[in-house]
């Protein structure tokens, strides 16, 4: 998910969309414990998603 399509959203929307990332990440840590994660990188992305999307809310609230 690219920047433009954060900005895009509400803010109810992003707070779901990172209880959806939250979760994944969760799944993707217990696959890379259990020793089944297939791309590590994978995690990575979702990190950076996440901080992606509080960084646009936290603009958002200076903002206001």
């Amino acid at each position: 998910m690219n920047v433009k399509e954060i900005r895009d959203m509400s803010n109810e929307e992003l707070a779901k969309e990172i209880d959806a990332l939250k979760e994944e990440l969760y799944g993707l840590r217990f696959q890379q414990a259990t020793g089944g994660l297939e791309n590590p990188a994978h995690m990575k992305d979702v990190r950076k998603t996440i901080a992606r999307i509080k960084t646009v809310m936290t603009e958002r609230a200076k903002g206001e």
